[in-house]
């Protein structure tokens, strides 16, 4: 039963990463703005299913927008910094990241955040979409955003959709299959995960040296042969100066170490052999009975799994104490999800439009599926394309590149009219629901691209309002334009390594390319003056928080370097490897002579064991 109708200018429905980013960013446009959750935290992959220690975008020139923001405050808030596991440069309590985006959403008096509230219905006008119908309220809206795990909004508005694979015969995508088969079958979709954060008690250890952590029982289907092997490829070349190789211990703390959080952490996000969970995932859009069995069986198989580590590596290690808001609080809100219903958009995102120019460095910024010539980029990505089904290695074109010392993703972006329904009106996707294609998902749906699809949603809804036009008929261009000079939270919309957010040219650049899209360089590089001219804004802050080490340098190959310490007395004689984020230090790694003195300035990840460089000095 309706009990009372709310009317704004922009509903999102969904508070995970591109709901949250939106329904912020509609309301710093000056939309009225109401955000319905479901649950009480927001930010979804990034906080509520505890993936913290997020993926991609980390290089300086793409943290931008609201994600740029969102690692500011990480910095600023986080005690002990955000240095901690092998897989992020940003490994966090998820508490925290929850406290950034509420903190966001209260201090804006024109947005309304509704918790606890799941849409049931849908309203229509014609072609139109104009409102949705929650348990006990309703809300009607000019623009309504679909930033729900799974795309629900599209279900309930009948508004086409796609669920499981292309064959290859539909785009030509390299990588899709040639026919349906049983594996195809299995797995419609990537399999989700049950994120579970785990805790080092060793601090609490008693003087009989039994640990003090509570055994973790075993859940229904507990079968140890599921999880036998889950970390011992990591670990034979254990990355902890403090182990011996081949101590038994330094491959379960290698494994442990991958999303390491602060005070004694760890977040178990683990594809091989570990708690991804696809067993019947289609089960997930087939009824809400069915959703929430199979949301049960994953989180039984996320505390096998943390049984099965704990029997292994012993009590020290057990569930942790007093993270997520609500009874179990070692287990997320809900389970990470990889992908969802996907959006049949004005256009579709395809792996080609992700992989790398041929000979060049980037993907294309022209959207040519939708217009000749045309660049309708509207957000950032750089991550690998990665594919998640339990027992099966699936093989994709590599888009990974050499950089900074080690391997990230080939910088693609995401066009305005994948975020706009082919026939529908009054309605966007903000959320991992995009038009994109089921193989070049894994590439879209990481956090930092889709908070800022979220951003570049809510910009064009607010818009949108401002000018009572529709999505497909607002200008692209001015859209792009808002994201740029966007007064809190400027967005890079043009993927260009040696151009970070707070140079006095970087305006000019990224609308430089936008005037001359086929100028842009297949290098991704700006013919820009050096950096030093230009000194970042995150200098001083970085190299404030750095510490500094003198050793030798020593290049093994192409963007791999090694840097053997002499000083400080305390680090003396280990060698670790060196990255970087910085264009400008990428360039002079790369350049510095091979067996030389060098002087860095940096932060040292003793779980990774490697410097992150931010300043560098000859000898």
């Amino acid at each position: 039963m309706v009990n009372q109708t709310y009317t704004a200018d922009v509903l999102v429905v969904g508070g995970g990463t591109g709901g949250t980013a939106a329904a912020i960013q509609a309301a710093r446009r000056g939309a009225k703005t109401i955000l319905v959750s479901e649950f009480s935290w927001l930010g979804g992959m990034l906080t509520s299913a505890g993936v913290s220690a997020p993926d991609g975008n980390e290089l300086e020139a793409f943290q931008t927008g609201l994600w740029g923001a969102f690692l500011q405050e990480l910095r600023q808030r986080q005690p002990g910094g955000l240095d901690n596991s092998w897989v992020s440069f940003f490994s966090y309590d998820p508490q925290i990241g929850a406290e950034i985006f509420a903190d966001w959403v209260q201090e804006l008096p024109n947005l309304h955040w509704i918790s606890g509230q799941v849409p049931i219905d849908v309203f229509r006008q014609g072609n139109s979409i104009t409102g949705v119908r929650f348990a006990d309220f309703a809300v009607t809206a000019k623009i309504i955003l679909d930033g729900t795990e799974l795309g629900d909004l599209l279900a309930l508005a009948e508004i086409p959709y796609r669920w499981g694979w292309e064959l290859q015969s539909e785009w030509g995508e390299p990588s899709a299959p040639v026919g349906f088969n049983s594996f195809t079958k299995r797995y419609p979709v990537q399999a989700p995960t049950y994120v579970v954060i785990m805790q080092d008690f060793g601090d609490a250890m008693s003087t009989t040296g039994v640990a003090a952590a509570p055994e973790i029982p075993a859940a229904p289907n507990y079968n140890p042969s599921e999880f036998t092997g889950a970390w011992d490829a990591y670990g034979a070349e254990t990355v902890l100066q403090t182990l011996t190789p081949g101590d038994p211990d330094a491959r379960g703390l290698r494994f442990l170490n991958y999303g390491r959080l602060p005070d004694g952490r760890f977040m178990i996000n683990w594809p091989i052999c570990g708690n991804d969970y696809g067993q019947g995932v289609g089960r997930l859009i087939e009824s809400d009975v069915c959703r929430g069995e199979f949301i049960q069986e994953s989180r039984w198989h996320s505390q096998n799994f943390a049984h099965f580590i704990q029997n292994q590596l012993g009590r020290r290690y057990g569930l942790a104490e007093k993270v997520f808001p609500h009874a179990s609080t070692a287990f997320a809100l809900h389970p990470y999800y990889r992908e969802s219903r996907r959006l049949v958009g004005l256009t579709t995102v395809r792996e080609q439009d992700i992989l790398p120019i041929a000979e060049g460095r980037v993907a294309s910024i022209f959207n040519d599926a939708f217009a000749l010539g045309v660049c309708e980029a509207i957000a950032v990505g750089n991550y690998a394309n990665d594919h998640h089904y339990p027992g099966v290695q699936l093989s994709l074109q590599p888009k990974s590149i050499r950089w900074g010392g080690r391997w990230t993703g080939t910088p693609f972006t995401i066009p305005y009219s994948s975020l706009i329904p082919a026939t529908t009106d009054g309605f966007l996707v903000c959320e991992k629901n995009i038009s994109v294609s089921h193989i070049a998902n894994g590439a879209t749906r990481l956090q930092p691209v889709v908070m800022g699809i979220g951003q570049a949603a809510g910009m064009a809804a607010a818009m949108c309002v401002e000018l009572n036009c529709q999505p497909r008929d607002l200008s692209v261009r001015a859209l792009q334009t808002a994201l740029l000079e966007d007064n809190r939270s400027k967005t890079a919309i043009i993927p260009l390594f040696n151009l970070p957010p707070n140079r006095s040219d970087w305006l000019h650049w990224q609308l430089y390319y936008l005037n001359n899209p086929q100028a842009y360089p297949d290098s991704g590089y700006c013919p820009c003056p050096s950096e030093n001219e230009y000194p970042s804004a995150f200098d001083k802050t970085l190299i404030r928080e750095s510490n500094c080490f003198k050793g030798i340098f020593s290049r093994l190959d192409r963007q791999e370097y090694r840097f053997a310490v002499t000083a400080p007395a305390a680090y003396q004689g280990q060698n670790w490897q060196l990255v970087t984020l910085r264009s400008h230090i990428d360039e002079q790694l790369s350049a510095y002579p091979h067996k030389q003195l060098v002087t860095l300035w940096g932060r040292y990840n003793h779980f990774s064991n490697w410097l992150l460089v931010e300043h560098l000095n000859g000898g």
